[in-house]
Formats: structure tokens, sequence, C-alpha cells
């Protein structure tokens, strides 16, 4: 399975919503944890790198599509 690609500032949709009811996060921070802000209520939440990787389901908007 090809490993998922992500950049910072990229907006994703994670496998569960948040409680707020939006299912939109913002990379906002990477390294071996990976920090993501919702885009509904600004709660930023951070999780091990692996952890991001299996929870999320795809990237919304890519930084890198908008050259």
């Amino acid at each position: 399975m090809e490993p998922k690609k992500f950049a910072l500032n990229d907006i994703v949709e994670m496998k569960k919503q948040h409680p707020c009811g939006t299912n939109k996060w913002k990379i906002i921070r990477m390294g071996a944890d990976v920090r993501i802000k919702c885009e509904g209520c600004q709660h930023s939440v951070m999780i091990p790198r692996r952890e991001f990787e299996k929870k999320m389901k795809k990237v919304l908007i890519s930084v890198n599509e908008s050259n």
C-alpha cells in the first residue's frame, strides 16, 4: 500500500467526525507528532504521526495543488 502524502497547511478528512460536527482538519505542525486544528471550532489536537496516518481518510485541499 502506498503511503499517504500530506503536507503542512493541507486540509484533511479524518475517519471519525469531531464532536462539533465537522470533519475538516488543518495540519498546523509536522514532526514525530502531527498537530491538527478543527476547521469548525478551532480546537487543536496533537497525535503521533503513525496514528495520524492510520486515522486520516484523505486530503481534501492540498497546498501543493494551488501552483
